[in-house]
């Protein structure tokens, strides 16, 4: 076993047996730190989640996911390098949230629809939040701000876009799975062939498919509830003791040379654990100019928490798709989405509280260093976007020369 392995191997082991000690320290807290997690697993998640899980299994069983990507592949093919039963993931993905999108796409691989470098790329720009949760929980539950939900939704799925975009760089050498579109099909009658074929090849009766997909979704669910309920606890252990202030200490220098108030230490180091705990601290967060708290909740939606990786990681365990380019594209959706909020912010609310986030983030200091860091992100943007045009071009005659 390499030295690095077992390092990590001690490591883990000594951190699990640190939080055995925390919990058996402070039991009351602990106690209250798994009710509320299971309360938001059987409030929220559940039954957001649990019918899009059955759905989801219902309409691969059927056919309708093989019909609908011999549809789309010559459109997902070019911009993001996975076939066109990718775009119902990205569909269905960004309409029921996290994790669904990691679990279809589990799911075409195993169907082998998907190559391994393409799964990667699927599941890295799928994993997004859903729209009920980004409007009703962030923009109204916590923000108590209707009007900021348009700048919310859009950072955050452009974000993801731009990210799939990115993605398609991943693995350039890799070969991927052959579509109908390659050969020159892309039409009704060739997406209903391709559903009948997958319907015939699976066989299974109504009522058979019904209790497999419930079973699954059951199964899954479960393990999402498990992994909420552990987090909040181990949150709750870390700020019974102390470390977790240290963590936020860490923190509060980064925003105070970032030159952002240091208030929304909490919701960006909660954001880290939780997805719920950070966008709520930040909705929470008083004196502070409500663009600064926008992006903090989008930075925590786009980076999605540990629980939700640890969601996706075990989802993906059954494959043999890689959990480090999730890790990257995360960590990129979580920088490229403030961004956006940022610059999207005035032409979409305008207001006194616009100016001054924009003169504090794009104003140029005298030192040439400190002025190419402040246009980072500015370049950063202007680049996606001339790889948006380039995307968007290629499509353009790749579609002309596709013959008829």
């Amino acid at each position: 076993m390499p030295v690095f392995r077992q390092w990590s191997v001690v490591l883990f082991s000594a951190s699990l047996f640190i939080t055995c000690v925390l919990m058996a320290l402070h039991p009351l807290a602990t106690l209250d730190a798994g009710v509320r997690g299971l309360a938001i697993w059987w409030d929220v998640l559940f039954p957001s989640l649990f019918p899009f899980f059955v759905i989801s299994e219902l309409l691969l069983g059927f056919g309708i996911v093989h019909g609908i990507g011999a549809l789309l592949d010559p459109l997902m093919k070019p911009l993001f390098r996975v076939p066109g039963c990718g775009g119902f993931v990205a569909a269905i993905s960004c309409a029921s949230g996290y994790p669904i999108g990691a679990k279809l796409t589990a799911k075409l691989w195993q169907q082998k629809l998907l190559t391994r470098e393409e799964g990667e790329r699927l599941v890295a720009f799928t994993t997004s939040s859903d729209p009920i949760f980004l409007i009703g929980a962030v923009s109204v539950g916590f923000f108590h701000t209707p009007s900021i939900a348009i700048v919310i939704v859009l950072s955050h799925y452009l974000g993801a876009l731009l990210v799939g975009l990115l993605m398609r760089f991943h693995a350039p050498h890799a070969s991927g799975t052959s579509g109908p579109a390659e050969h020159g099909q892309a039409g009704w009658r060739e997406a209903l062939q391709t559903m009948h074929k997958a319907r015939l090849e699976d066989g299974r009766p109504f009522g058979e498919m019904l209790l497999d997909s419930v079973r699954s979704s059951l199964r899954l669910i479960i393990v999402v509830g498990g992994l909420v309920v552990f987090f909040s606890v181990l949150l709750e252990s870390l700020n019974q003791s102390g470390l977790m202030q240290w963590l936020y200490n860490m923190a509060e220098v980064l925003l105070t040379n970032a030159g952002i108030p240091t208030v929304l230490s909490d919701a960006l180091v909660g954001g880290i654990f939780e997805v719920t705990l950070g966008v709520s601290s930040a909705g929470a967060a008083t004196d502070v100019p409500l663009a600064y708290k926008a992006a903090a909740a989008v930075f925590v939606l786009s980076w999605g928490g540990l629980s939700v990786h640890a969601q996706i990681a075990s989802i993906l365990n059954d494959t043999n798709l890689r959990y480090p380019p999730f890790l990257l594209a995360r960590a990129v959706h979580a920088i490229v989405s403030p961004c956006l909020l940022l610059l999207l912010w005035k032409p979409l609310m305008g207001g006194t509280d616009t100016v001054q986030v924009f003169q504090s983030i794009w104003s140029v200091p005298l030192n040439p260093v400190s002025g190419f860091i402040a246009y980072t992100p500015l370049s950063l943007i202007i680049a996606l976007s001339v790889l948006v045009l380039l995307a968007l071009l290629r499509l353009f005659f790749k579609l002309l020369q596709r013959p008829e």
